[in-house]
């Protein structure tokens, strides 16, 4: 893949989706109806203080099939760690996705997340048309 993806790719795609707020964050962290759907990976390493990595987004899938599918299909892409298995969240090495498929995953976490309210108001981005 090419390693021209980076966190002001995400922002630019998440503030293109209605009704999102970007949460002041050391990297990014965005959320639509109060509900984060992809944010800078907060890297912890025993004995040292917590690294905001922009290099990695931490994106919701859904579900726990969601999840195992992405990681199982493009392991250099997609990873978790063990304090991400209790969510269906995980890990997306930026350097190694296209902008297309960033793009399709960030929307479809945003559909996700979104109130219902919102998916009615915008049902193109939400699944409802060809993209």
């Amino acid at each position: 893949m090419v390693g021209v993806v980076d966190a002001e790719d995400v922002r630019r795609i998440a503030l293109s989706l209605p009704h999102t707020v970007e949460i002041d964050s050391d990297g990014f962290d965005f959320r639509v109806g109060n509900r984060g759907f992809v944010w800078s990976y907060p890297e912890y390493i025993p004995g040292r203080r917590r690294v905001i990595r922009t290099d990695i987004a931490v994106l919701f899938v859904g579900d726990e099939a969601e999840k195992q599918a992405l990681l199982l299909s493009e392991p250099a892409v997609f990873f978790t760690t063990s304090a991400y298995d209790w969510s269906p969240l995980v890990m997306v090495r930026l350097e190694d996705i296209d902008i297309t498929r960033l793009r399709e995953l960030v929307t479809d976490a945003w559909h996700m997340r979104a109130p219902a309210e919102l998916k009615v108001e915008h049902p193109l981005i939400c699944g409802g048309g060809d993209s």
